[in-house]
């Protein structure tokens, strides 16, 4: 077998020799390699140390979160219909044919101490608004010129009528004026939450709240939601006279898919919605089995994880409710 020397130390080429060589070569020399020997194996062995030098380097904060995304979709499965609503997803509203926001006038001089005066130009639909809309025309108290209002429009309003809002303005379908200057008992509209929001309650069709009370000492009015929750709120706050118009519109059924993908369309992607059960067990925490069942309790904690957090959150009770609680005075109780 033929003899080869490098630094000294002889060592046959071939073997189990090569390991001993290159065990002996980094002893002496530290990781440097000997010209003498120019074999593969010794090169794919460098190459190893190389790399695996590279591997040593530390994990950025982008590999981190990349490795801890694809951890939670192997332990998660697929991302599941609730976690992709929201902000941030690929869905976007479907706002291109509407008309514009709808609200009251912006609160001035004219309509704290007295009143102004508007006239109905027209009644449009909406796209996606079960309510038809008015387009009120109101002269500038400030500049030579009219302005356009859009509001929700009440029972009974027509074209060519005149609204007149303000703190004196009279009781009628259509006008707006604040809840304290009406009587208890008074059927309103595009009610004020706050003091000079323009409206954010019962404005969808059919929708009314109700006053209820006053008090002038608190200026505070206490008001019936269409809920049927009351609520305290100030008595400056204004209101429209009246029920929205288009009451009755979820009494009439769909009958067919069709209307239900139009009238879907134009609102929101919702539609049609496939059940959880009827998934596979990747893509909704109710899916799989050889028939449809959810197949554990459908209550889950509200600290749960997204994919998780189907069925009922933080349920207080489940089951029917039974039997009706009596209501007993102290006095029936001696």
């Amino acid at each position: 077998m033929q003899k080869s020397t490098c630094s000294g130390i002889p060592k046959e080429t071939g073997g189990s020799g090569l390991r001993s060589f290159e065990r002996a070569e980094r002893s002496a020399h530290g990781r440097e390699e000997c010209p003498a020997i120019n074999s593969r194996n010794t090169r794919k062995k460098s190459a190893f140390y190389a790399n695996s030098r590279q591997d040593l380097t530390p994990l950025t904060t982008l590999d981190s979160h990349l490795f801890v995304n694809i951890c939670i979709k192997f332990i998660m499965g697929r991302v599941i219909r609730s976690q992709r609503k929201g902000p941030g997803s690929v869905f976007k509203a479907h706002t291109k044919h509407r008309k514009g926001k709808a609200s009251l006038r912006p609160i001035d001089f004219a309509e704290r101490h007295g009143y102004i005066k508007g006239v109905v130009k027209d009644i449009i639909h909406d796209p996606g608004r079960g309510a038809p809309l008015a387009r009120v025309v109101f002269r500038d108290p400030y500049k030579y010129r009219h302005k356009m209002e859009t509001f929700v429009a009440t029972e009974g309003m027509y074209t060519g009528q005149f609204v007149y809002c303000g703190k004196k303005a009279t009781l009628q379908i259509g006008n707006i004026l604040p809840v304290g200057c009406m009587p208890e008992g008074t059927i309103v509209c595009s009610l004020e939450e706050k003091t000079g929001d323009r409206g954010k309650i019962a404005k969808a069709s059919g929708d009314y709240a109700t006053v209820i009370s006053h008090n002038p000492d608190t200026k505070k009015s206490r008001v019936k939601l269409p809920s049927g929750s009351k609520k305290v709120i100030p008595s400056a706050n204004r209101a429209m006279v009246g029920i929205v118009a288009g009451g009755g519109r979820i009494d009439k059924p769909m009958l067919k898919a069709g209307r239900a993908y139009f009238k879907y369309k134009v609102k929101r992607n919702c539609w049609p919605k496939v059940r959880g059960v009827a998934m596979n067990p990747v893509e909704h925490p109710h899916g799989g089995g050889n028939h449809q069942h959810i197949g554990k309790a459908s209550t889950v904690r509200r600290d749960t994880s997204a994919g998780r957090k189907v069925g009922l959150i933080a349920a207080r009770r489940t089951g029917r409710l039974r039997g009706s609680k009596q209501v007993t005075k102290p006095s029936d109780k001696e």
